[in-house]
């Protein structure tokens, strides 16, 4: 059959070539626009929460959408996925539609969409929309305070990671909701220190006015009466406005202004005395801000209606899109700076500005100064001016981070806590496994002096087989699949984290000690003994023989043409992965590991009639599943055919002639030409037995015999030199005298 290999490994390379450029692909970038509207858009309001008739419109800094009742809101729905972190095991987000009242309570929540393989289907996938739905009725304010609220976290045995990810996404989302509308009188937390540009208060100003001019700590805006009337002159002015013009010399003054951040330590201390200081800290309250304007000349900045109705209706400030208006309430008047080249100025006013305007005095900003001319008695013609004002960079300290990353820090922080969590919850099974694999490791180092005994091989590989079925499989649900190879394969297309694949432990390490294994030995170490599905095809394969059922030795070439079976499933699943990760995931249903050691058997009965078929088939062909069905074992042959060791020994006569070892390998991996197809082994250690049985193996038999042989000629000729010896030796009695 040496063309039938010929064209299975260049497949099999050709495999490897079209991966690494359907990975090599660039992929649309995910967007991040808010997927709330499309989920709602599927599920009307009612359904989330009874008393409700439709959604609102999504709000701008949120994505939240208002719960109506009528005209009344009654609470927001929200999707956990658009404002935290959801992502499950499957590297795809779980998507919960949830609703909270004003009073920070979870109305109702909706399990919509995800990915996680073992939710697709079975009591397992109802338990886990069961829990979202208890949701309802949970009260997030006790959430918000350290410690939490003191609720154990649910637990759905066989899926611990996946609700330890609905638990914290939901509850997560809810307190951020809820912190940005403030419902349930909760309110944001303080931003971190080191995620914005903060004043410096170590720096102190220029001891001139002039050089504080000369630095930019101070701005100046002066307007001439000349400049005035030609700018009311304008074509874009009332034609009235110029008939109307300042009677004075157009180099006299309008108005001489200028401004600063006085609430800077640094100009604070160099412009005021200290008692106005002090009143300037008493004016500014937690969070806020001042600046100083003062001018001299005929116009004042502060007009003249806040004489009736408090507003400066003449000076506005503009940051960022905001404006910032200011009052009496807002005046602190001193009379004059005590610095050295201070002009003399008409009107000084420190103008403080509250923390929810949300200035930010290191970023720059402009102050507007509204200019007005009377044309009659009613009419009047208006000028806009602006001034603009940046901090000086040395007067400022730099954020060590964004609050996008500090947002992402958080993100990974709470990722990293839950992973955490769920390892220290596992210990003790991941202390089991960590046992297995070190025994198994010795095993497979020390084969040769296990394999001495065929007894102890034996029941060495029962108990281990056994364990891997109770222990890894049934009561850890540590079952490797396809499905993980697909999600890693997604996930690398689509932006590849770590964190991911570190949620669920038992996997985790299965997946690092398979990846060394494949150096060492290939796949048969996961294969042959650490596959729960793999451990229960041999021991009921065992019992049946036990059971004297007779065994099917399939003909060879038909073994070797059904080895293709499973490549083309892999192949298949590799294809549909491509294009969409949750049909491959349906798709991986041919696989029977969910229903056989994940769900143990309590499923929908077309899943137990496949399982049942496939058990049955291996009574009579010995792991028939692992040798022609199992898109993973195909999916491991590949990369294992870089391995680096070569541990199965063999004897020059394997194959020509002797067929001992390859008419009693388990999987038919052994060519009758006596050669081991590695992507076929299992690694079960019997050749080995049999390799050092004086009993079984003809070289060995033949080795046994031929030191015999040569031990008993070796004492015969001792014997016979013994005797002469003796004759020889003066004192021997002579008979024939």
């Amino acid at each position: 059959m040496p063309l039938f290999r010929t064209l299975r490994d260049f497949a099999l390379g050709a495999l490897l070539a079209v991966s690494s450029v359907f990975l090599a692909f660039p992929v649309a970038a995910q967007t991040d626009e808010p997927q709330l509207p499309k989920f709602t858009a599927a599920f009307p309001a009612s359904s989330l929460v009874p008393e409700a008739d439709a959604y609102g419109p999504m709000r701008e800094d949120i994505p939240v959408m208002p719960l109506l009742r009528g005209d009344e809101t009654i609470g927001y729905a929200f999707l956990n996925s658009d404002i935290v972190s959801s992502i499950g095991y499957s590297s795809r987000p779980i998507d919960i539609l949830a609703a909270i009242s004003p009073d920070a309570v979870l109305m109702g929540a909706s399990m919509r969409r995800q990915s996680e393989p073992l939710l697709q289907s079975g009591t397992r996938a109802q338990d886990a929309h069961t829990l979202v739905q208890s949701y309802a009725g949970r009260d997030l304010k006790p959430e918000a305070m350290p410690g939490g609220s003191g609720i154990d976290r649910p637990y759905i045995s066989g899926i611990s990671t996946s609700v330890r990810v609905i638990e914290d996404s939901l509850v997560r989302a809810g307190l951020k909701v809820a912190f940005t509308l403030g419902l349930g009188g909760l309110e944001m937390p303080a931003r971190p220190e080191g995620t914005y540009d903060r004043v410096n208060p170590d720096v102190a100003a220029p001891e001139t006015w002039q050089e504080m001019l000369d630095a930019g700590l101070l701005q100046q805006l002066t307007l001439t009466v000349g400049a005035v009337n030609e700018a009311f002159a304008a074509p874009y002015q009332p034609p009235a406005a110029a008939q109307y013009p300042l009677k004075r010399p157009p180099e006299d003054l309008v108005i001489d202004l200028y401004t600063t951040v006085i609430s800077v330590p640094g100009m604070s201390s160099r412009l005021l005395r200290e008692v106005e200081q002090r009143d300037l800290a008493t004016m500014i309250e937690e969070g806020g801000s001042a600046i100083m304007i003062g001018a001299r000349g005929p116009y004042s900045w502060r007009g003249t209606a806040y004489r009736y109705d408090g507003q400066y209706d003449r000076i506005e400030l503009i940051q960022d899109g905001k404006t910032i208006r200011f009052n009496s309430r807002d005046y602190m008047s001193i009379y004059q700076f005590h610095v050295e080249g201070a002009p003399i100025l008409d009107e000084i006013g420190l103008l403080a500005i509250p923390a929810f305007a949300e200035f930010d005095p290191t970023k720059p900003w402009r102050l507007q100064l509204l200019v007005q001319r009377n044309m009659g008695a009613i009419d009047r013609a208006y000028l806009t001016y602006g001034l603009g004002f940046a901090l000086p960079s040395n007067f400022v300290i730099p954020a060590e981070m964004t609050l996008e990353q500090y947002e992402a820090e958080q993100e990974r922080a709470a990722k990293v806590a839950m992973r955490n969590d769920i390892w220290t919850a596992r210990a003790p099974e991941i202390a089991g496994l960590a046992a297995m694999l070190a025994v198994l490791t010795a095993a497979f180092f020390f084969q040769g002096y296990l394999t001495r005994s065929a007894r102890l091989t034996f029941w060495f590989r029962i108990a281990y087989l056994s364990t891997t079925l109770v222990f890894l499989g049934w009561y850890s649900n540590a079952q490797l699949s396809i499905v993980n190879l697909m999600a890693l394969l997604s996930s690398l297309r689509t932006g590849f984290e770590w964190d991911t694949f570190t949620m669920e432990p038992m996997t985790f390490i299965l997946w690092f000690s398979v990846a060394a294994a494949l150096i060492f030995w290939g796949r048969g170490a996961y294969c042959g003994w650490l596959c729960p599905f793999g451990a229960l095809q041999e021991l009921t394969n065992r019992l049946a023989k036990l059971l004297r059922i007779p065994q099917v030795t399939l003909p060879w070439g038909l073994n070797e043409r059904l080895w293709a079976v499973k490549y083309i499933i892999f192949l298949g699943l590799f294809g549909v992965t491509l294009t969409s990760l949750d049909t491959a995931i349906r798709y991986a249903e041919v696989e029977p590991f969910r229903t056989a050691i994940t769900l143990k058997f309590m499923r929908a009965w077309p899943f137990t009639l496949y399982l049942s078929v496939l058990l049955f088939i291996g009574l009579f062909v010995e792991r028939f599943y692992c040798r022609y069905l199992c898109p993973l074992g195909a999916a491991l042959a590949i990369p294992a055919r870089i391995r680096m060791f070569d541990w199965i020994k063999r004897y020059r006569d394997c194959g020509n002639p002797c067929q001992i070892c390859s008419n009693e390998c388990m999987v038919q991996s052994i060519h009758p030409t006596g050669e081991i197809n590695p992507n076929e082994c299992l690694s079960c250690l019997h050749c080995q037995v049999q390799y050092q049985s004086k009993t079984v193996c003809p070289v060995v038999i033949k080795q046994v015999k031929r030191r015999d042989k040569i031990a008993s000629g070796v004492h015969a000729v001792g014997a016979a030199m013994e005797r002469t010896q003796h004759a020889n030796h003066p004192h021997a009695v002579k008979v024939a005298e």
